[in-house]
């Protein structure tokens, strides 16, 4: 049985002058890609003027609510006692996105409803990322 959690959620876009700007985010968890966790921006926020959609690994959420994390195009850190900073990087540049630490610890801790950490079946993202790396064959 296939299984969607979404939990709407605030955050704020950290602009190089120093302001912010409030965007709604949806954190978004599917049982059929258990290991990872898609956060989904609205159209009027990116370039394209189209929805955005970034997915990386739900561990790596997980190690970024304690401590930095990340050395790809996801990077997380703690700032302060409350927040958690989220760095997008990618060609067009860098998107430093602050959200409140405890709306990301209980999409986390309802993800983990649904799949157990470590509980993740490994076939499909194996298959899947073979898939991938030789072009579908």
């Amino acid at each position: 049985m296939y299984i969607s959690l979404e939990q709407p959620t605030g955050a704020h876009l950290l602009t190089p002058d120093g302001d912010e700007l409030a965007v709604p985010v949806t954190l978004r968890y599917k049982s059929d890609d258990p290991l990872a966790v898609h956060f989904v921006f609205p159209a009027w926020i990116s370039l394209d003027e189209e929805e955005v959609t970034w997915t990386f690994a739900r561990s790596l959420l997980e190690e970024g609510l304690g401590s930095r994390a990340g050395l790809g195009t996801v990077r997380l850190c703690p700032d302060g006692p409350s927040h958690t900073v989220v760095e997008l990087h990618a060609p067009q540049g860098i998107a430093a996105v602050r959200f409140d630490t405890t709306a990301l610890h209980r999409f986390l801790l309802r993800s983990y409803t649904v799949t157990e950490p470590g509980g993740e079946p490994l076939e499909p993202a194996l298959d899947q990322g073979l898939a991938s790396l030789f072009g579908g064959v």
